[in-house]
């Protein structure tokens, strides 16, 4: 079998969708009878490892990204690799391209929902704007032989907009990366903290859906005693005392050490698809404290961390002083332990086999051999 996987959300400092491209492409890998090909924009044709650059524009500040603006560049790498099944990654170009190589090439396309494209729109535009686009992602999605949403809240709004054949499948993480055993205990003395202080973090882009603002009210609400790292680019530069940013983006092993490091995770985002940063820090051994919203609700136990009400600073700094008077070995434990059961990446590819077997109408083995682990 012969996946092709493509997206323009592809850029030296991607999050969540290029985890999952670079994560998939090694763990199909040792899969003996499947052949994965990743389709990225570049700035010209090549192809290394199974991993082919399309020529595409870069999107001016846009932090690496590049914006393909022709079809036919993609739709002939398709249509020379020739796949038996595509994955469009992004409802843009990519996705048109695909749809395009699926008549030439008789094969099936699955879409996945990555994005909450007329919420991003609403925010930056307007309702009106947002409206517009449901229809247009109702329109393309609909064309797609299946489509996969990676929480249960995202597949219902495309349910809502008239979208059918939507499967939910959530992504995993990389559990050597995130591991508790990359916790620094000299983070707090290199911050300038006491080891008495709670070391709070978020990481992430400082974009206006993560609701960085709130963060900052909740820190001002908690006062002394408690200290929050900013991490990621886009980030505020006006913040209180208690708060320390490292404005830029950093490699996820140094990410893993700072969330492996601090006492606990805080996210006031009420708009994530999936809210992969969550699950690193889970599987870090880092309890969590977000906002009671979008796909929060599915990821987070009671166990391993607490849920707040949305866009209320007060409420989330009582909900990180209510955690920290729980059982926070115990969370961490059970942090960990809720990550390796559901969201191992052998976990996740073993259930994509299984959509994309479907759709085929084929039967192929979903266990990944014993040396994938890692």
């Amino acid at each position: 079998m012969h996946i092709a996987d493509m997206t323009m959300f592809y850029a030296p400092a991607s999050g969540g969708v290029r985890t999952y491209l670079d994560a998939k492409h090694r763990r199909l890998g040792i899969y003996p009878d499947v052949r994965h090909s990743l389709l990225i924009p570049g700035a010209g044709l090549g192809s290394k490892d199974g991993v082919y650059s399309v020529p595409a524009p870069p999107v001016p500040f846009g932090n690496g990204y590049r914006f393909p603006l022709r079809v036919a560049p993609w739709r002939n790498t398709l249509r020379d690799l020739h796949p038996d099944l595509i994955e469009a990654g992004d409802p843009y170009l990519t996705a048109w391209a695909a749809l395009d190589a699926r008549r030439q090439l008789d094969v099936p396309v699955i879409g996945f929902y990555h994005s909450d494209l007329p919420l991003l729109v609403s925010n930056r535009i307007g309702t009106w704007a947002g409206t517009n686009v449901e229809t247009y992602i109702s329109k393309l999605y609909g064309n797609f032989d299946r489509v996969l949403a990676p929480s249960t809240a995202m597949a219902e709004k495309l349910i809502r907009i008239g979208v059918t054949n939507v499967h939910v499948q959530p992504l995993g993480v990389d559990l050597e990366m995130f591991h508790p055993a990359r916790r620094d205990p000299g983070l707090k003395s290199a911050l300038g903290l006491g080891n008495e202080t709670h070391l709070l973090v978020f990481a992430g882009r400082g974009s206006k859906e993560k609701n960085i603002p709130i963060l900052l009210d909740c820190m001002r609400e908690l006062g002394e005693g408690y200290h929050l790292l900013l991490v990621g680019s886009h980030m505020p530069t006006h913040v209180p005392e208690n708060v320390s940013v490292m404005n830029h983006f950093l490699p996820p092993v140094e990410v893993a050490r700072l969330l492996a490091s601090a006492d606990a995770l805080v996210h006031a985002g009420n708009q994530e698809t999936f809210g992969l940063v969550i699950l690193e820090a889970m599987a870090s051994g880092t309890p969590v404290v977000a906002v009671d919203a979008g796909a929060f609700r599915e990821i987070i136990p009671a166990t391993c961390g607490l849920l707040c009400e949305p866009n209320h600073p007060k409420a989330m700094a009582d909900a990180v002083g209510q955690l920290f008077r729980q059982d926070l070995p115990g969370m961490r434990r059970a942090a960990r332990r809720h990550v390796e059961m559901h969201y191992d990446w052998d976990t996740v590819v073993a259930g994509l086999l299984g959509h994309y077997a479907s759709v085929l109408g084929i039967t192929v083995g979903t266990r990944a051999p014993a040396y994938a682990h890692g």
